[in-house]
């Protein structure tokens, strides 16, 4: 199917105005990108002029439509991402400054649809596989993705004004009123996994402690009770640990 050009047929269709099989088109994309040569056509690799253009509809769609529809088709854009981050090229295309996709995607981590936070936290986490030659790029949309990352396992206390004002704004003004709890435990083991990925990075790991990370993973651990998530924190603690021993 993707030799027949399947994927170029199903974006063209998918962005006529009068779509009227969007949810068919969009799950067809998410099984064609199951397949390297279907995240290859996905991301136009082989057209120099056109390299990318898709994804970057697809992630407009993916940032534009509404939380308030309840079965929004565009919902399982997550997953096509999701698909195409799990290649390098994939992941190199969304973490390019300057395209912005990542950051457009980042700002989804809160949606009310489980499915797209799911996408974006399965994105972010493969992303972050790249953090060793592309951490500037990731540090570069430090305003999106420390929240991304931390509230999720940022457990339920209510932080103190001391605490709060060792981060940024963004993170201390959240933390410090009551919020919904994070239910899902594997968006916290990616939060987590991502968390490692950048803090093995030596200027990764600076980033974390200037916005008192260690601090939010240790009240979140002390409000944990899944095992795997449990085991997760503990990771990113080992290194905090080591990290902080190497640089004395």
């Amino acid at each position: 199917m993707v030799e027949m050009g399947m994927i170029k047929t199903a974006m063209d269709v998918l962005y006529k105005p009068d779509s009227s099989i969007t949810r068919l088109l969009v799950m067809l994309l998410v099984n064609l990108t199951q397949l390297d040569s279907g995240i290859v056509s996905l991301l136009q690799i082989e057209d120099e002029k056109m390299q990318g253009l898709f994804v970057m509809k697809l992630v407009r769609s993916f940032c534009r439509s509404s939380d308030e529809t309840r079965d929004d088709p565009f919902d399982h854009v997550g997953s096509i991402l999701v698909n195409i981050s799990k290649k390098e090229a994939g992941r190199k295309m969304l973490l390019d400054s300057k395209r912005g996709l990542l950051k457009q995607i980042l700002r989804q981590f809160d949606s009310t649809s489980p499915l797209r936070k799911k996408g974006v936290f399965g994105t972010l986490r493969n992303c972050c596989f790249e953090a060793e030659n592309q951490l500037q790029n990731l540090l570069l949309i430090s305003e999106f993705l420390w929240p991304a990352l931390l509230l999720p396992v940022a457990g339920k206390r209510i932080y103190s004004e001391e605490d709060a004002s060792k981060m940024p704004l963004e993170l201390g003004n959240v933390l410090s009123f009551e919020r919904e709890p994070w239910d899902d435990p594997e968006i916290r083991v990616e939060a987590l996994e991502s968390i490692y990925l950048i803090t093995v990075q030596e200027a990764g790991l600076r980033a974390f402690w200037s916005v008192n990370g260690p601090r939010i993973l240790q009240f979140g651990y002390e409000d944990e009770e899944d095992p795997k998530v449990m085991e997760a924190y503990e990771r990113v603690g080992s290194l905090l640990v080591h990290g902080s021993e190497t640089s004395k």
